[in-house]
């Protein structure tokens, strides 16, 4: 099993925070916890490492400034609050992170948007973008629009999406409970903490209990739900405890937490997903310098493709057929048919004057395309630098 690491030692990290730590039912938005989490994310920022918050408490905080009664809410009434506390909260955030001089960047997701694949990469876009420019994306669930009812720990799942989509290596879930154990602990008093969790199997998700408290919708299924998705993605994941200030430092300084292995790399594992559950929509045709510049790793650009079967939509996969008419990749394509058709053997410099927008560079970039055959020959140092004049 792979060895935890420390928060520091990541890449890109999710953090999940549970409604009641954010949110007091009584007095609202705990400001003072809120500022100290922040903190702690400006400490990651200064090492290098991307986060990401999926920040549970939009209903929450709405049914305080509402003063809404206790107990459950209509649909309509969740949907109320959410309109009203979303507000709040996303203020709340700006303000707090703009302490350390971080901008805070709103995203409003459902589990659809992570799920259909058009919509899937234009969030990851803009997800990707935000963090190149060195903001914080807070993302939450767009409850204001849900059509169907509201569901328990929609953000502990969110969260793992969004874990995937991003290619990060850990996810932490932060919530009134500290980590997994045996049984749910205020239920049997005998229940055993569990540090390392190799793997996710049967007998651990029959250790999950329910919901721990009006304010939280997600209880210890729903947050063993999210480990199966984000460690089979290659992302490690950690339940903490947050209720006390500055919970990320806890964590690195050796808080008890539980930590769920990762099965492998990010990329690995979401390669293997494209290249194995897919099926290709169309089929895209190279030449040898763009069949070369994949067996490097690099992106297929327009310039590379010569020409294209099949009717596709953009975010669909497609077949790469090297120059000897076999399969030597799949990858998810960035436009339509028709448009790709349109930018064929064309330099991607070229693609704003033709097709009237910037589009992408890529016809299919590298981080969305697996080699699934081998290329007729090694590239050539000629043909290195020219792809790469090209890129």
């Amino acid at each position: 099993m792979t060895a935890r690491k420390p928060l520091a030692s990541h890449r890109r990290i999710v953090i999940k925070i549970g409604s009641a730590l954010l949110v007091d039912r009584k007095t609202g938005l705990k400001s003072q916890w809120l500022d100290a989490i922040c903190a702690d994310i400006a400490a990651l920022k200064m090492k290098g490492i991307d986060v990401l918050v999926v920040s549970s408490g939009a209903i929450a905080l709405g049914r305080t400034v509402l003063d809404l009664p206790s107990g459950a809410l209509k649909l309509e009434e969740s949907q109320a609050a959410a309109a009203v506390g979303q507000i709040a909260l996303a203020r709340a955030w700006s303000e707090s992170l703009s302490h350390d001089g971080i901008v805070a960047g709103q995203i409003l997701l459902t589990l659809g948007d992570t799920e259909e694949r058009r919509r899937y990469l234009n969030a990851r876009a803009t997800i990707n973008q935000l963090l190149k420019i060195g903001a914080v994306p807070i993302i939450n669930e767009n409850d204001t629009v849900a059509t169907t009812e509201i569901r328990y720990g929609d953000n502990d799942r969110l969260a793992a999406r969004v874990a995937t989509m991003t290619s990060a290596d850990l996810l932490v879930l932060l919530s009134d409970i500290d980590g997994l154990y045996t049984a749910p602990p205020h239920l049997d008093p005998g229940a055993r903490f569990l540090e390392a969790i190799p793997a996710i199997t049967p007998e651990i998700e029959a250790m999950a209990g329910g919901a721990a408290s009006e304010l939280s919708r997600g209880g210890m299924r729903t947050k063993i739900d999210a480990g199966k998705i984000a460690t089979g993605a290659g992302c490690a994941m950690i339940i903490a405890s947050g209720k006390a200030d500055h919970p990320l430092r806890a964590i690195e300084e050796g808080t008890r937490s539980s930590w769920f292995a990762p099965s492998g790399t990010p990329v690995t594992a979401r390669k293997t997903w494209i290249a194995g559950q897919l099926q290709p929509a169309g089929e895209l045709f190279v030449d040898e310098g763009a069949e070369n510049a994949l067996g490097g790793g690099k992106s297929l650009l327009p310039a590379g493709v010569r020409r294209i079967r099949g009717h596709f939509h953009r975010g669909d996969t497609v077949a790469i057929i090297g120059v000897d008419g076999r399969e030597i990749a799949r990858g998810l394509v960035s436009y339509d048919a028709d448009e790709a058709r349109q930018i064929t053997g064309r330099k991607s410099g070229e693609i704003e004057a033709i097709l009237g927008y910037a589009g992408r560079a890529a016809m299919v970039h590298r981080d969305d395309l697996v080699m699934t055959g081998p290329i007729r020959r090694k590239a050539k140092k000629e043909d290195r630098k020219e792809d790469t004049a090209h890129a």
